[in-house]
């Protein structure tokens, strides 16, 4: 046998373990982590803990869209975990950088279930919980939830006080400009907050308007035009 052909069967030999290894892996995170039909009622008690209410009325469109455009644009189609962004995060997690590629599913199961943590088994619970998260709620649902536990900065917890707090508006009546920089803070909250930090909010705000011409949200001339928008922020 030549030398590349054993090098060949080496490589492919050293990737089956690795699958192996990886569903195995998966196998027993499954039987471990516990089960997600409470989690509608985990993100409720958070909310009473931050004094923060829910969502009340349908999804809010706007700010539905740039979140999914920015922080999970595959969200209506894959199973709760996006096969690229596992790729990723399980080499930042081998090497401790935080690559990215989290699913809205994986980052609400990091919050609501492991506490936020970024070691290696917890990245595995993650993905484990966003499989299930998918399994047992709508995506509609995952969405609401999700938005309901995010933190915007300033004290804001969920999409109904930041749309208050920051605007003076109801969620679902946000303007582009006001849901694309929500939108843009959920990265880095504090280090785009928009009272402190307006210029970084207004180009975290840019990266979320490119973000919806990409997706075919917005066409670039209307991007352009919710750029020049103002905020009306009422928070200060």
């Amino acid at each position: 046998m030549s030398r590349g052909r054993r090098v060949l069967r080496g490589a492919v030999r050293a990737v089956v373990a690795l699958v192996l290894v990886g569903l195995l892996l998966l196998a027993v995170a499954w039987q471990l982590t516990p089960d997600v039909g409470d989690a509608r009622d985990r993100v409720d008690a958070r909310l009473v803990a931050a004094a923060a209410p829910p969502l009340s009325g349908p999804l809010p469109a706007r700010l539905s869209a740039a979140v999914l455009a920015t922080e999970d644009s595959h969200f209506r189609s894959h199973p709760g975990v996006d096969p690229r962004g596992v790729v990723r995060a399980a080499r930042g997690a081998l090497t401790g950088v935080d690559l990215g590629g989290s699913t809205l599913h994986q980052q609400l199961a990091k919050n609501v279930y492991e506490g936020g943590e970024n070691g290696f088994t917890d990245r595995v619970s993650a993905v484990v919980l966003a499989l299930k998260l998918d399994r047992t709620w709508s995506e509609d649902a995952v969405l609401r939830m999700y938005l309901d536990d995010a933190y915007f900065g300033h004290g804001f917890t969920g999409a109904t006080a930041a749309a208050q707090g920051y605007f003076g508006v109801p969620p679902e009546e946000l303007s582009w400009a006001q849901a694309t920089l929500l939108a843009g803070l959920l990265q880095a909250p504090s280090a785009y907050d928009p009272v402190q930090h307006p210029d970084r909010a207004a180009a975290r705000q840019g990266h979320v308007l490119d973000r919806l011409v990409d997706v075919g949200e917005l066409t670039r001339a209307q991007a352009d035009e919710v750029a020049a928008d103002p905020w009306g922020l009422v928070a200060g």
